[in-house]
């Protein structure tokens, strides 16, 4: 693993962290005083943005890593990141507390704020830093860019483009006050129950690529990042716990019968 910069690598990663670590505090900061903690899903996007963007900041200041690589995987960090969190700010605005958030401050004992900080703030950032892992491994990687980074970044388009149709076929349905209560089954979401999740899923892989695209000490690295972020879409916070809280509405058994619960195909025409 001779070649890539550890040194100056490490200094980044507590860079990276803090940045993380900024975004939460200040996201914690607005949400005490909104009353509402569901903002913090708002700073995941946000979080990541700001992480790729300090990792391009410390490794252009340390000299190291090739700039073509550094600048691609900032950029479709940003883009994505950025993107999410407009999206999910725009979905909150005029709701109250996330049902989730409620059960899992229902558990504090004490101040409630304080539990917040520990059992999902700081948790988040966490996980922030911990899946944005290639990207910053991407940052610091030796030798000039190839076609394996954008490879990658095709991976990272597909990906995004699922999840922004699928968000926005998604707006649209439930926007039609005659949809209410039923189960959205239209476009991308005929072909996977979860377009979003799959185009995150998608998202990350490629920006393992262009990780890989910077040699095997960055893809050693970076490794945990697609692997997190597949559990947590599949097994984690994402479809499982969202399919949980489907299961009982009308149409939810029809849907799933015929509709793939990740990978998309076409539906099945009959049980």
């Amino acid at each position: 693993m001779s070649g890539f910069p550890w040194g100056a690598f490490a200094v980044g990663l507590g860079w990276s962290a803090a940045a993380a670590l900024a975004v939460m505090l200040a996201t914690f900061a607005v949400a005490v005083r909104k009353g509402v903690h569901r903002v913090v899903d708002v700073a995941w996007g946000i979080g990541f943005a700001a992480v790729a963007v300090t990792a391009c900041a410390a490794a252009t200041a340390a000299g190291e890593g090739d700039a073509g690589r550094r600048v691609l995987v900032t950029v479709l960090t940003a883009v994505w990141g950025l993107r999410l969190a407009a999206h999910i700010a725009r979905r909150g605005r005029g709701h109250g507390e996330d049902p989730r958030y409620e059960a899992l401050l229902a558990k504090a004992h004490g101040n409630r704020n304080l539990y917040a900080l520990r059992m999902v703030y700081l948790l988040q950032g966490a996980l922030v830093w911990l899946v944005s892992l290639p990207v910053q491994a991407a940052a610091y990687g030796p030798g000039p860019m190839t076609a394996l980074a954008w490879a990658g970044a095709v991976v990272w388009a597909v990906g995004l483009g699922f999840e922004a149709v699928g968000d926005a076929q998604l707006a649209r349905f439930k926007a039609d006050p005659a949809n209410r209560g039923r189960v959205m089954d239209r476009g991308l979401w005929s072909w996977t129950r979860h377009p979003n999740y799959f185009g995150d899923f998608l998202v990350w892989w490629g920006l393992f690529l262009v990780a890989c695209d910077a040699g095997a000490p960055a893809a050693a690295v970076s490794a945990v990042s697609p692997l997190v972020m597949t559990y947590l879409l599949i097994g984690g916070s994402g479809k499982r716990l969202l399919e949980q809280h489907m299961a009982g509405r009308p149409g939810w058994a029809e849907y799933t019968a015929r509709t793939s619960g990740f990978f998309p195909r076409p539906p099945r025409t009959r049980p």
